[in-house]
């Protein structure tokens, strides 16, 4: 592993600032306890420097809940016993402002991962919280058995941003549940069983879609999820195939080849893998197959350029039907297009979204053709208590809104090419950065113990180098087979002076995991 002494020198030179503020007691009352936790650059002095984090003009409240040693205890004796929490000291959030975090400790934070891709305009927008209060003091709930107006006018929005035939929407309540529903339409419409998914791909870890999602941290050894077979996963930086024009980015593998424009020899390579599953590995007529058009707890993969539309038309031929997973790609966040299904020149037949849909709301949908839905409706007479209530549909219409009126989608194309170059930088300078990758506001940064072998950084290396960015202000999400890669997926409002913030904290944190390694 190797740095220049010029990197080094820099990273000297950073204005030593911390982002966090001086220890306080709950109890404290004094005036200066907002504009202390919003200035938040404490200068500290020591061998190492923190990058000086962007200004903020949003003042949290001062926390006076419950202390966080009792909620350490409650949290062992009460609630569920599965290790899911970052961190060593698992961080105790207070409260949100668009793209900024604060602890009970009243410490800001930069969330580059928006409670896992899910807060698209920002923590608590003000046009989403003011219509939720709205829809709160008039209905809640009703189910689907009556007509409510938030229900229809948030259809007739959602289906305009959908093509032809795309247009009978089914409102649920999160992505897994989505999933579940698409796997049935899928069944019910082909009348066949068998489905594809990718190796790397997650769709839910409800017992029905836990058969559609391969990673290995998810699998289990009680029966789920029947008549589902994996493929291999078209990743041309990990994968046996790959090259230096194969992805839709900016930003390419560092892997060579030599094809001509408009030839991929990786691509070819993946379908022949794919036709081997169809041949070897399912029956010969399909019900369907999933696709991620980015996958996004495997570490953010993209697939060759025009893999997707190929393998379309192979289950097709099968007569299986298309599912494009957009739980963590829809609504503007790959920047070029609305949906992710569209940056690879496809049209599905069914949809599922959720997430980003609601900025934090339990929310989620399914859009078909009306084909599909008939099907399903022969077959079941599916039925939601939850989905579509009127206070979900009300904050629903409100976040298609503020994308569109703070050309959210346009910030995701120009912040997010901006960000993807910045930390190419990166993976110019540290040995062990092999890849950046992504689109728009999904970008994946992963960790290799050399670029030579690709082999990933130990677990326990990664582990440290995430919590020096937390420590430094840095919020962002892990991903990948061995939770090697930093997923970068930030509230779509970010701005390029926090970019560059969160550059310098990548770059301090590489610095201090290569002295550690030295020593």
């Amino acid at each position: 592993m190797t740095l220049t002494w010029r990197t080094v020198q820099r990273a000297l030179r950073l204005e030593t600032a911390s982002p966090r503020v001086p220890q306080m007691c709950h109890s404290l009352s004094r005036i200066s306890w907002a504009s202390a936790v919003c200035s938040l650059s404490v200068p500290k002095l020591g061998l190492h420097t923190k990058p000086k984090m962007p200004p903020c003009d949003f003042s949290p409240e001062r926390y006076q809940s419950i202390a966080y040693s009792r909620a350490l205890e409650i949290h062992k004796q009460h609630l569920s016993p599965v290790a899911t929490a970052y961190f060593q000291r698992p961080l105790m959030l207070h409260q949100g402002h668009r793209e900024w975090l604060f602890d009970f400790e009243g410490n800001r934070y930069l969330d580059f991962f928006s409670g896992i891709v899910t807060v698209s305009v920002g923590h608590c927008h003000p046009k989403v919280n003011a219509v939720a209060l709205e829809q709160l003091g008039r209905l809640w709930h009703t189910s689907s058995v009556f007509f409510h107006a938030p229900m229809h006018n948030y259809a007739e929005k959602l289906s305009a941003l959908l093509p032809e035939p795309l247009k009978v929407i089914f409102l649920v309540n999160s992505g897994s549940e989505a999933n579940d529903l698409a796997m049935l339409m899928a069944r019910a419409h082909s009348k066949n069983t068998d489905i594809i998914s990718f190796r790397g791909a997650y769709h839910g870890c409800s017992p029905y879609t836990l058969g559609l999602t391969n990673v290995g941290s998810f699998k289990m050894n009680l029966p789920s999820g029947m008549s589902c077979q994996s493929t291999m996963c078209p990743d041309v930086f990990r994968g046996p195939w790959g090259g230096s024009h194969c992805r839709d980015s900016p930003v390419q593998t560092i892997r060579e080849c030599c094809c001509e424009p408009g030839c991929c020899q990786a691509n070819e390579q993946y379908i022949e893998q794919f036709k081997d599953t169809l041949n070897t590995s399912v029956a010969k007529s399909i019900a369907g197959f999933f696709a991620e058009p980015i996958q996004g707890v495997n570490g953010v993969v993209q697939y060759p350029k025009g893999f997707l539309k190929i393998a379309f038309e192979l289950v097709r031929e099968r007569g299986g039907v298309c599912i494009a997973d957009e739980v963590q790609t829809g609504f503007g966040r790959l920047g070029s297009h609305f949906w992710g299904f569209q940056t690879h020149g496809v049209v599905p037949d069914i949809v599922t979204m959720a997430k980003g849909i609601g900025n934090g709301f339990p929310m989620a949908a399914v859009v078909t053709t009306p084909e599909i839905a008939e099907s399903l409706a022969k077959h079941v007479l599916h039925f939601n208590t939850f989905g579509g209530s009127p206070l979900a549909c009300a904050i629903g219409s409100a976040v298609l809104e503020v994308i569109k009126e703070e050309n959210l989608q346009e910030n995701s194309r120009e912040v997010g090419t901006y960000m993807l170059l910045k930390f190419a930088k990166l993976r110019e300078e540290f040995d062990i950065v092999g890849d950046v990758r992504g689109k728009g506001l999904m970008i994946g940064i992963e960790l290799v113990q050399d670029k030579m072998s690709r082999q990933p950084l130990p677990c326990a290396e990664v582990n440290q180098i995430h919590e020096d960015c937390k420590d430094m202000g840095l919020i962002v999400g892990r991903g990948g087979i061995f939770s090697q890669t930093f997923r970068i997926v930030p509230p779509m409002c970010i701005t390029k002076p926090e970019v560059d913030f969160a550059a310098e904290v990548f770059r301090s944190a590489f610095i201090q995991h290569m002295e550690r390694r030295a020593k």
